[in-house]
């Protein structure tokens, strides 16, 4: 594995890390990996993506989406009900991000 990949021990701090921007995201709005990996100063939204599939951390995993606003396959019917309980309206499994998007 390279060095830069999430899953090496040395890295865990960045699964806290995207943890804890991701529970700053208010119910009812949503975030990008990109978001999140840029604030994070991440070199990839895929490493956002990468600690929100392990879940190793308890967080609102259902408020990130990637920039299309396109629900997660494979679990898009769970992540819409959840968005559709906070008042996030779901089209065609996507968010209008701009809309839902939470700065």
């Amino acid at each position: 594995m390279r060095s830069t990949d999430v899953t090496e021990p040395e890295n865990r701090p960045t699964d806290q890390r995207v943890a804890e921007a991701v529970r700053a995201v208010p119910e009812g709005y949503v975030t990008t990996y990109g978001a999140i990996a840029r604030h994070l100063g991440l070199k990839s939204p895929r490493q956002v993506g990468a600690v929100l599939a392990r879940g190793v951390e308890p967080m609102p995993w259902h408020r990130v989406l990637p920039a299309s606003g396109r629900l997660v396959e494979g679990l898009a019917a769970e992540q819409g009900r959840l968005l559709g309980a906070e008042g996030v309206e779901v089209r065609n499994g996507r968010v209008d991000v701009t809309r839902y998007r939470w700065q």
